[in-house]
Parts: C-alpha cells; structure tokens; sequence
C-alpha cells in the first residue's frame, strides 16, 4: 500500500480577509480554519504524515490552532504559496512518501470523502486535481472592462484543494522552478502542466469553499452551522411551603416553594428538555432521574450546563431561546429582565436572544387555582449540516 502524506499550507497573511489574525486561525463554527483541515486530515486511516507550513510570526498561534491533532514539525513557509508548498515538500523528503496531498489551510471544509477520491485519483494517474463544473456565463473582459468574447463553460472547470501527486515527479517540479526563477503559479497544477506533467481532473466538492474575504467567512458559519433545529421543553411543578421560588435561576421572593426535582426551577427544566430534543437526545429525567438523591435540591444550572457540553460536543450553538411563564402568582413582570440575563449567562448568548414571557390561564386548571407553576420553553440550536449524534 502506497504511503500517503499532506502538505498544510498556512503561511499565508491573508490581507483580504480583513483585520485580525491570519484567516487560517480565525474562528469558523467554534474551531479555527487550521484546527479543522488538520483534524480531517490526522483523522483520514490514509493519511500517515501531515506536515504543517506556517509563517515564522505564527508558533504560538500554530500551537493554539493544531491543539489535539498529531503532526510533523511544522516548518516555515515563504513569501508566495509556491515556495511554501516547496519548503513542505522538502521537509517531506526524508519521510520518502509516494502520494502527497497539497491542501490550502484556508479550506476547513474538506472532507474525509474528498481526501480519499483525491488519494485514489493520485494512484490512478500520478497528478489530479479536484474540479468544479463552471454554472455560471464566463466572460473574457479587458482592462477597461469592454468584454471581448464568451468562454465556453463546458470545458472550464473551478479547482479546488487538495490537489494531489506523485511524491516524486511534484517534489521535482518544485525544484526544476525554483531553478529556473519561476515563483508564480497559483497552484501546483500549473506548475506541474509547466514542468510537463499530465494532470487530470476528479470531482470536487460544493462545500469546500476557500476563505478569502470577509464574506467567506459569513457563507462560511452559515454552512458550518446550516442545520437549524428547534426543540420544546415543558415543565410543571406544585406549590408547597416555603418563602421563594426560583425560577429562570433568579429566587424571586414568594410565600410559597416549588417541589420537585432538584431546586423546582421550572424554567430551566424545560430550557434542558428543549435543548436535548432539538439533539434528539432523551430528556432531563433520563439523564438526571428524580429517583438520585444526588439531585434533591441541586442548582438547576448543573442540568443546563449538560445539556451545553452535548450541544458542543456535537459543535453546535443556540441561536435563540423563548420562555413561557403561567402562572397567577408570582408577578413575573419586575423579575423578566434578570431571568433574560440569567438564561443568557447560563447559555453564553446575548441577551437579546433570550425571550421572558408569562401569562395566567384566567383561573382555570391547576394554574388557575394557584396549585403550581408551568413552563413552556422553545430553543433554536445551529449545528453542523451534516452532524449526527454519537
């Protein structure tokens, strides 16, 4: 079985994304660009070597960005990508692979199912690229902007990364260019079809777009968290003596207490539920059965807090949540805004993405008769399209 490897190239600055640090360890759906490409790819069963290029001015960021993913050293890249890929190459030398892979880190999206066609395509023909069909008109313009003629589309095609060779014949080109002062391809395609190398096309991926601008970065979350999902929650519980209730976990001053699992905060129990069947993942009493006494008069916030870390693990977010209060007593109204402020701490969202509303049920039902407390609870989550539970 041929060895496989992969370039990282992440040396570049990235001057059209806007200001900040380089787009490659900029933040994209709770991980940076870097962290994703190197994850898919240290995943990939394939994949034996993954060798990161980064600027000399990146260590730490690099450090912050390739944290939990196994790679080589990474080495220093250059002033343009092509001497980049090159100084990768030649760190890879010694390694002695067959196939290399040259991925831009500016892809996060890559996926395990487009490095595998990639490292079929390299065993095949030596040197493929993955390819787009062209949809849209393409015109030739010139620079005053007059167009001067139509290009037939069907035979254009949009590349992508990662393109992928032959360690060898690549690695030669690298340096037949270097030799030779030409340090301004644009991707190792035209450098391998200058040095004279068949390069073929494989199909590419929609989804594996490349940040550039700021507006990449936008398309970028919404693909990364594509998949809106709401969940609802409901909970009730009885009055019985006591001097507070704690509801939206703010203690609000009352002449009784809410029994019930746990502190009785009705509000964030259904928060929980709402949470955990937007990730169709069972319900608060499943997770947190009445029955342990480990729970009798524990923070609600404990059960929030779970109901998080699952929704993280599965690298999503909430986008919004909606509280509804019913009850005849106590009066909401002077308490709403320190509930929003609460269940947005709890959740780690703005404040105004959190919606605090109650109602009495005009003396009917348990309700009605002041016996106890509901609450209806509905939260938006964003996840990754794609996602699934574990």
């Amino acid at each position: 079985m041929s060895q496989v490897a992969v370039v990282i190239v992440a040396a570049g600055r990235g001057d059209r994304a806007g200001p900040g640090v380089p787009k490659q360890y900029r933040s994209v759906g709770g991980t940076s660009a870097l962290n994703a490409c190197l994850a898919t790819f240290g995943r990939h069963t394939e994949i034996r070597w993954v060798q990161p290029v980064i600027h000399p001015d990146d260590e730490q960021l690099f450090t912050a960005g390739a944290a939990g993913v196994s790679t080589l050293r990474p080495v220093h890249g250059s002033a343009t990508r092509q001497g980049s890929v090159r100084a990768g190459l030649q760190a890879l030398e010694s390694q002695k692979p067959d196939i290399v892979l040259i991925h831009d880190a500016a892809r996060p999206f890559v996926s395990a199912t487009l490095v595998s066609r990639a490292i079929a395509a390299a065993r095949a023909t030596n040197a493929a690229v993955p390819a787009l069909a062209v949809t849209d008109t393409i015109k030739m313009v010139d620079r005053a902007g007059r167009i001067e003629r139509t290009i037939e589309r069907a035979a254009i095609r949009a590349v992508q990364t990662p393109q992928a060779f032959a360690f060898a014949p690549i690695y030669e080109a690298h340096q037949k260019a270097a030799a030779a002062g030409r340090d301004d391809f644009t991707d190792d395609a035209a450098l391998a079809e200058w040095a004279g190398l068949n390069v073929t096309v494989f199909d590419g991926e929609l989804s594996n777009i490349k940040l550039t601008t700021p507006v990449d970065f936008q398309r970028a979350e919404f693909h990364r968290l594509g998949d809106v999902r709401m969940g609802s929650g409901i909970d009730v519980h009885a009055f019985a003596p006591g001097d507070h209730v704690t509801l939206g976990g703010i203690r609000i001053p009352h002449d009784r207490s809410l029994s019930g699992h746990s502190d009785a905060d009705v509000v964030l129990h259904a928060l929980v539920d709402a949470l955990l069947g937007a990730l169709t993942d069972g319900d608060i009493g499943v997770h947190f059965p009445p029955s342990d006494p480990r729970w009798r008069g524990a923070p609600s916030s404990i059960f929030v807090d779970f109901a998080l870390d699952r929704l993280r693990q599965r690298r999503g977010t909430i986008a919004h949540v909606d509280v509804n209060i019913v009850c005849e007593a106590p009066k909401i109204g002077p308490h709403r805004d320190a509930m929003r402020t609460r269940i947005a701490e709890l959740c780690g969202m703005a404040v105004d993405r959190v919606g605090v509303k109650a109602t009495t049920s005009e003396g009917l039902g348990f309700t009605g008769r002041g016996e106890g407390i509901a609450a209806f609870v509905t939260a938006t989550v964003r996840l990754p399209l794609g996602e699934h539970a574990g």
